[in-house]
């Protein structure tokens, strides 16, 4: 067998990196948006302040509900289902200078407006300062000294993550990141954004949510402008095989084609 001595860009690049070694790959996709704006404009004339974020997290949850395959921890080899289909939320704090985040339990069962409100609410004591377990949370980081805090995090996300534990002194909750992870870039003017998937989140699924942007699209041999929702996806391959994200899009694009149709009215109770 031929061996030829690698040269020029190969061996720069052979010198540079390592084996690839991470599972993420991503996808991105564009939703006619004309029905999700419809339904938050219904909304919030009923003084229900949704937006797409919100709708995107209820149709992540949704997916996971009916592809029980992918809402799972993978642990030492094993794979563990979630008792529950729950979907963090990022969420910008001191001036969207800094991130934090809510984790919305059981969003499958919740409707859109019980997400909102929650979320608004756990929110708004996130930016205040006033969030017990993420206060406890900060305090401990904040103070470690470098590089105790990349030790602090391995073992809070094996106890918490891979072993469903809490630790109560610290404000660290079982499974903290969920089921899913969904965050917004849109809200920063972005046209579409991808974002990684640390090892402590212990899932394998984080969406990005970009601007409501008019677009050209063509339809029925036609070129015409429609609003359109970008969504980005990061995904660990760990979990997925091709035939889940083909399973978890099907329940996604349903409920986001017309969110009325899996919601109550905005002006009933909640």
């Amino acid at each position: 067998m031929r061996r030829d001595r690698l040269s020029g860009w190969r061996r720069v690049a052979t010198a540079a990196w390592s084996a690839p070694d991470n599972p993420q790959f991503f996808g991105a996709i564009d939703i006619e948006a004309a029905a999700v704006l419809e339904f938050i404009e219904r909304a919030r004339a009923a003084g229900r302040q949704v937006t797409p974020t919100h709708l995107v997290g209820r149709a992540v949850a949704r997916a996971l509900a009916a592809v029980p395959d992918v809402n799972v921890r993978i642990v030492r080899g094993r794979v563990i289902p979630n008792p529950t289909v729950d979907v963090f939320f990022v969420v910008a704090i001191d001036g969207n200078k800094s991130l934090s985040g809510v984790k919305v339990e059981r969003a499958d069962a919740k409707n859109v407006y019980e997400i909102a409100t929650e979320l608004a609410t756990r929110a708004r004591l996130l930016k205040e300062g006033k969030d017990k377990d993420f206060s406890k949370a900060k305090l401990f980081m904040d103070g470690l000294p470098w590089p105790l805090p990349r030790f602090a995090i391995r073992f809070a996300s094996w106890l918490a993550g891979d072993r469903g534990m809490s630790i109560r002194t610290l404000g660290i909750t079982p499974r903290p990141f969920g089921s899913a992870m969904v965050t917004s870039v849109g809200m920063f003017g972005l046209p579409v954004g991808f974002a990684p998937l640390s090892p402590m989140y212990r899932m394998p699924i984080l969406v990005a949510v970009a601007e409501i942007v008019e677009k050209p699209v063509a339809v029925d041999g036609r070129v015409v402008t429609r609003w359109m929702l970008p969504i980005g996806g990061t995904f660990d391959h760990r979990y997925f095989d091709g035939w889940h994200i083909a399973e978890l899009l099907k329940p996604f694009r349903e409920y986001l084609a017309n969110p009325g149709n899996f919601e109550p009215a905005p002006g009933g109770g909640e």
